[in-house]
């Protein structure tokens, strides 16, 4: 009588921990949007993202994020915002900073607005921008369909490397929101995407 092999147990496959971040975006659409679109384009397994938007001034973004919700439910809490016109109006990015050390939560700030990190995946811009309209109509330029109501994150995918590059470039530490242009942005994304 021929011996049979005892049968082998297969081990499921370990996972990591599933982590959490809170990323609270000051804008009703766009950086959620983009976001959105980046989490669903890579799938991140390992990272759950919980996108809120709470449009307003920077340091009120913080201050949203420190008082609602509960620190202990996320791994990380990041805030995404713009200095556009908020340090001139009573150096609102400056105080976003200060708050958001002390509350331990990190930001992504792109001076002078969100864009400029759009910009960055299809273009190296390292000149000042007099404010938002300018880098919009440099982007228009780019990406002539561009509409900040509807972005498609298809349409920035394949630029995301030499976007973190460039952005890396304007601001080697990701968190000197004096810089113009510069955008923090990177450092989140590279957050998410260490966690693949």
């Amino acid at each position: 009588m021929p011996r049979r092999e005892p049968v082998r147990q297969r081990r499921s496959p370990t996972r990591q921990p599933r982590r959490t971040i809170l990323i609270v975006v000051g804008a009703d659409r766009t950086e959620a949007d983009y976001l959105k679109g980046l989490r669903d384009h890579f799938k991140a397994a390992t990272v759950a993202m919980r996108i809120v938007a709470k449009p307003g001034s920077p340091d009120q973004l913080v201050q949203h994020a420190r008082d609602c919700f509960d620190r202990d439910q996320f791994d990380e809490v990041w805030c995404v915002t713009d200095v556009d016109h908020y340090e001139r109006e009573g150096g609102k990015v400056t105080a976003a900073v200060a708050l958001a050390a002390k509350s331990g939560i990190d930001l992504a700030v792109s001076n002078p607005c969100f864009e400029i990190w759009l910009l960055l995946h299809r273009e190296t811009c390292a000149s000042p921008c007099v404010n938002c309209d300018a880098v919009l109509r440099k982007l228009r330029k780019s990406l002539p369909a561009y509409d900040k109501t509807r972005l498609r994150f298809a349409d920035f995918a394949a630029g995301l490397p030499a976007a973190i590059d460039r952005a890396q470039r304007l601001d080697l530490t990701g968190i000197d929101h004096t810089r113009n242009p510069s955008a923090g942005v990177w450092r989140l994304i590279n957050v998410i995407l260490e966690q693949q």
